[in-house]
């Protein structure tokens, strides 16, 4: 296994289609989300290397990983970005998982051997998006290492959303959750309907990257076709926090019965 700071050789690692099922259980296990999701394509992330024992001149294969690729929910956020592009022509990169210790450059390389892979066995697939939470701090290093493009989805929201916490630590509500409980994401509503202080934290969209598969010259075609246009890459974590709002509200259960012993 190589040191985390070295990097991997790119003939010890390849792509192969696996079962789903066993994508599936690497995920819940080991992904940070330990959630699967949307999964039309699982690869499994495999490297090639000498075996523990020197009894024989062989090499081992080994599976360190997986990625899935599913189609995207709602054909509307496909027409949102390119209206030309039916669903069945594009996937969404849902999960990526490698284990630590082999080579700084592993899930790039992985990413970059995926993407043949599909233009192989899926010729039909001319773009890719993915997505990366800010709410985990997290900025797509990696798509900005396989030169995906990006585009900051602050310009792209339509309507904010609102997570809640009743108190501290926060334990976030998240903006589902807030809207089926309590109706609103209106202060005013929820100060109402909630009865007591709490906080409110605008959620962060996620930031949005796109990766064509088809030819320089479908790729250039497609640039042109996007609805919103593409940003530098964010490089500043901090700058995509939304902060935190604290609503002061008067327990008016409390206040009578106070009124009622006096």
């Amino acid at each position: 296994v190589f040191l985390v700071e070295e990097y991997v050789n790119a003939g010890s690692v390849f792509i192969e289609e696996i079962p789903s099922s066993v994508a599936k259980k690497m995920i819940i296990e080991k992904h940070y989300t330990h959630a699967f999701s949307m999964c039309r394509y699982a690869l499994g992330i495999y490297y090639i290397g000498e075996k523990d024992h020197k009894f024989y001149d062989e090499k081992e294969k080994k599976l360190i990983g997986c990625m899935t690729y599913g189609y995207p929910v709602g054909r509307s956020a496909i027409k949102s970005m390119i209206p030309t592009l039916e669903k069945e022509q594009v996937l969404e990169l849902t999960r990526l998982y490698i284990d630590d210790g082999y080579g700084k450059n592993i899930e790039s390389l992985s990413m970059g051997k995926s993407f043949k892979w599909l233009k192989q066995n899926a010729p039909n697939i001319r773009m890719l998006i993915s997505y990366a939470d800010p709410e985990q701090m997290h900025l797509g290093t990696i798509y900005q290492a396989t030169n995906w493009l990006y585009q900051d989805c602050r310009d792209i929201q339509l309507m904010p959303n609102y997570s809640v916490s009743l108190g501290e630590p926060h334990k976030w509500i998240h903006s589902r959750t807030v809207f089926s409980k309590w109706g609103s994401h209106n202060v005013e509503h929820l100060k109402k309907h909630i009865g007591q202080t709490f906080y409110r934290k605008k959620e962060a969209p996620k930031h949005r990257y796109l990766y064509f598969l088809g030819s320089s010259r479908e790729n250039k075609k497609m640039r042109t076709q996007l609805k919103h246009d593409c940003k530098a890459y964010p490089k500043n974590k901090e700058e995509f926090i939304p902060p935190i709002e604290k609503y002061e509200v008067e327990n008016t259960n409390r206040k009578k019965s106070m009124e009622k012993y006096f």
